[in-house]
């Protein structure tokens, strides 16, 4: 009989949201939402405070995705990267 080997799981993500120099710069609901798109791969960038709003921008895959202050993501934002 043979043994199946387990492959170990792949992890693709550098590093965890919460490990990024821009996390305490995030409102809690930010938080989350940065949280479930790490899931996803994609990583925290940076904080934008534009007008006393803050906007959180990661990246994934070449994709980018903005989390407002209320933790609303948007997947196709109106954002250049430089």
């Amino acid at each position: 009989m043979m043994q199946t080997q387990l492959k170990p799981m792949l992890e693709r993500r550098r590093e965890a949201p919460e490990q990024s120099v821009w996390w305490n710069k995030l409102s809690l609901a930010q938080k989350f939402s940065a949280s479930s798109l790490g899931k996803f791969g994609y990583e925290l960038t940076f904080v934008r405070n534009d007008d006393g709003h803050s906007l959180a921008v990661m990246q994934c895959s070449g994709g980018v995705a903005a989390i407002s202050e209320d933790g609303d993501i948007e997947t196709s934002p109106k954002i250049t990267i430089r």
